[in-house]
Order: C-alpha cells, then structure tokens, then sequence
C-alpha cells in the first residue's frame, strides 16, 4: 500500500534544528517513490502538524500512516502527537491515521552514536575514552530507562572502558554530576554524546555544561560529540517505521507504560487522558480540541 507519510516532530526554538528537520524530511521523501510524503511540528516552530495534514488531506488522502520522529517512547510519543493526530481527525471527518512506533532505541541507532563519537575522537584510542550519553530527560520513567538501556548497548562490544548515561532535564543525574563521577572513577579522556536528532537548546545547554566542566577540571580531556543529524541512516529508520506502521507489524512495548501500568509514584498517570500541543503557527489551535 502506497499510504502517504506524514513525518511528526517535537520542534525546536533552533533554526538551525528546523532546518535540519526539513533536511531529512526532503531525504526520505528521495526514497518513498510514489509515496505522497510531509511533516510537520508539534510545537515551538513551523510547520505546524496542522499543515501537514491538511496539504495530505487536500490531496484527496483519506488514511495516513504517521510516524513519530522521536528517539524515546516519552509524553510526546505516548500522549502529545496522538493527540494531535486525534485532533485531526476531528477537523478532517473520515481522516484515519496508522501510528508508528518511535525510532529507538534501535542498533542503528547505536552505530550513528559509535560514528558521532569517532568523529571527535579524531583517531584517539577507544580503550582510553569513556562515554557520556546524554539524554533529553523526562518525567516518564520508562522513557529514562530506556537512555540506560541505549548506554549499555552502546557500552557492549565497542571498546570502551566505561559508558553512563545523565539527562539535561527534568531528571537525574545531570551532565555535571555524570561527568564528575566518571573523572572521580579515573577518567581522563570523556565524549559527551547527545542522544538527540537535531541542533536545539539543549544540546547547546549540553555543549555548555560540559565546557564549564571541562574549564573547572584541566586534567579530564572532555570533548562533545554531533547530535545524530539528517542522514542516510536515519532516513532509511523512518522508512522501516513507515513501512512497520503500513504492514501493521508495529511490536510496541507498553509493559512500563506510566498510561498503562501502575508504577510506583506515578500512579495517578494511568489511564490520564492526553490533549495536543497549541501549537503558535495553527490557525485552529484554541478552537479545537
């Protein structure tokens, strides 16, 4: 089946993450032949999902397979872009999405990390490098967990002494704290890897606080590896997400789902109805909901 794509991101206050974001939606289009593909954002920045879905459904579109452009199964997979996309429906009656899974964690995934981590290594030995990744953070605990579960696969068979994983918000431990406790555990060579998509606030917050680490700790060679960034391998990852979505082959895991499972501390969250974003370049937004 031929359904069109619609490519859903968080969006960023960073141009050049918008941009990016655009880079890589014009790159799986490039392999989509003959299928009608867009994106969109869900907050902070065109183009709105709104957009998207209207330029589809003006098409004559009447099912959509959306997949979400997010690296953890976190509020905004689980609960903001469905309820945008229930959204839609509402302004398009007999509209119908298919929902993909989100990206990760997933071993390319791993691979363009291994890359982005070579990079700055510029050719310096792995076996003397430990590895911080650092995640977004949230108030989802099954969606920290999975940082830690990306940590340890990096960690197995690349080569590295050590891999830990922190988050830049919203949960800890933070980049300072991660970074202290590896040069207390002996490191003297760290990369700082961003486990994020594209350039934004926070992984220029990351950059930041590990400088200032760096500046306090002239012993400890800290260096700060790319965010994953538009490529061939990411795109080729939304298009296995599009095609699992289409074959209806989607292998989701809601074992600790916070919507779903009563985890301790959280549950109050179970079964909590989710609403979209209101996103500024949505002409509707604040009409419907």
């Amino acid at each position: 089946m031929n359904l069109p794509l619609l490519v859903v991101g968080h969006g960023t206050r960073s141009a050049a993450g918008v941009a990016e974001f655009g880079r890589l939606v014009t790159r799986v289009a490039g392999r989509m032949s003959g299928v009608d593909t867009e994106g969109g954002l869900i907050e902070l920045a065109p183009p709105p999902v709104a957009d998207a879905v209207a330029a589809l459904a003006g098409r004559g579109h009447r099912e959509v397979a959306a997949v979400p452009l997010v690296l953890v199964a976190a509020g905004h997979a689980k609960g903001d872009i469905p309820a945008t996309l229930a959204r839609e429906r509402r302004r398009h009656p007999g509209l119908r999405f298919r929902y993909g899974r989100p990206l990760g964690p997933h071993p390319d995934l791993q691979t363009l990390l291994e890359h982005r981590i070579d990079a700055v290594l510029a050719g310096a030995d792995r076996a003397g490098t430990a590895v911080l990744v650092v995640g977004r953070g949230s108030t989802d605990p099954d969606a920290n967990a999975e940082i830690a579960k990306v940590a340890r696969l990096l960690w197995e068979g690349r080569g590295y002494p050590a891999v830990e994983y922190c988050f830049v918000s919203l949960a800890r431990p933070g980049v300072p704290a991660a970074l202290d406790r590896l040069a207390r555990l002996g490191a003297d060579r760290i990369v700082v890897a961003p486990y994020f998509l594209f350039p934004g606030v926070l992984p220029d917050r990351i950059a930041a606080q590990a400088d200032g680490f760096a500046a306090g700790h002239p012993g400890v060679d800290v260096r700060v590896a790319p965010v994953i960034g538009d490529c061939d391998p990411l795109a080729n990852l939304v298009v296995e997400r599009y095609r699992e979505a289409v074959g209806g082959d989607l292998r989701m895991n809601c074992d600790t789902c916070q919507y779903r499972v009563a985890l301790p501390g959280f549950e109050a969250k179970v079964g909590t109805a989710q609403r979209p974003h209101d996103h500024p370049h949505d002409r509707l937004s604040g009409h419907v909901h």
